[in-house]
């Protein structure tokens, strides 16, 4: 790896540690800013009080075909520092995540998994305390059901587009996803909502009313492009 990448990769840490300290709230709010459809609707935690933030290593489900192929081996490729991204064209009725998977992504440093479809094991999910984000959970195995087409390609969830590479940011309000090259402008946005929520709220608790708070705020601009 040559300085240049190791530099690269040193600023895109620093980016998604900047983007962890944020709510999902305020990052939707600021990607309204940008007409960017950011959140995933219907995608909520497996196990409350769990945050994910970091890159999207995004996988494609199709179903399967005469002679399926494997369903979960594309785990060894991701890298420490990833969100799997999981794209089963919001299926409920097989499970593409379990407990096997859960353990090799907590060992290899994987940030967590977003899938638009379902999980199992959830027990085993909460006692190894990984991150994952689904539409539900169903024991039934994607085995024969469905299997991998690509990874790392464009994907979907939730009818939000997510690309190899964007910032996932999910928390107990739900998932984000942050277009790549919109990622610094999008966060400097977020911290100027979180900026003026931090002031509402500092003027409630002095006595001010609510509509002057956000007035002094500029809160009912805040998503909007300036």
């Amino acid at each position: 790896m040559t300085l240049k990448e190791n530099d690269s990769d040193t600023s895109r840490r620093k980016l998604i540690d900047a983007f962890a300290e944020l709510s999902t709230s305020n990052i939707s709010d600021a990607a309204d800013r940008f007409r960017v459809r950011s959140g995933c609707r219907g995608i909520k935690p497996v196990v409350q009080g769990t945050k994910i933030a970091g890159t999207a290593f995004t996988v494609k489900y199709v179903p399967a075909s005469v002679r399926p192929g494997t369903v979960g081996d594309y785990i060894d490729s991701a890298r420490r520092g990833d969100v799997i991204v999981i794209d089963n064209n919001g299926r409920t009725d097989c499970t593409v995540w379990g407990d096997l998977l859960t353990l090799r992504a907590k060992t290899m440093g994987i940030s967590g998994t977003v899938i638009d479809g379902v999980c199992r094991d959830v027990s085993s999910i909460e006692a190894i305390g990984y991150p994952v984000f689904s539409r539900g959970c169903f024991m039934v195995t994607g085995k024969d059901r469905v299997q991998l087409d690509e990874v790392n390609v464009p994907i979907s969830v939730s009818g939000v587009r997510v690309q190899p590479g964007d910032i996932v940011v999910a928390d107990d309000s739900g998932v984000v996803i942050v277009p790549s090259d919109l990622a610094q402008e999008i966060l400097t946005a977020a911290r100027e909502v979180a900026r003026a929520e931090e002031l509402i709220e500092g003027e409630i608790r002095k006595g001010t009313t609510l509509s002057e708070a956000r007035r002094k705020a500029g809160y009912h601009s805040l998503q909007r492009k300036t």
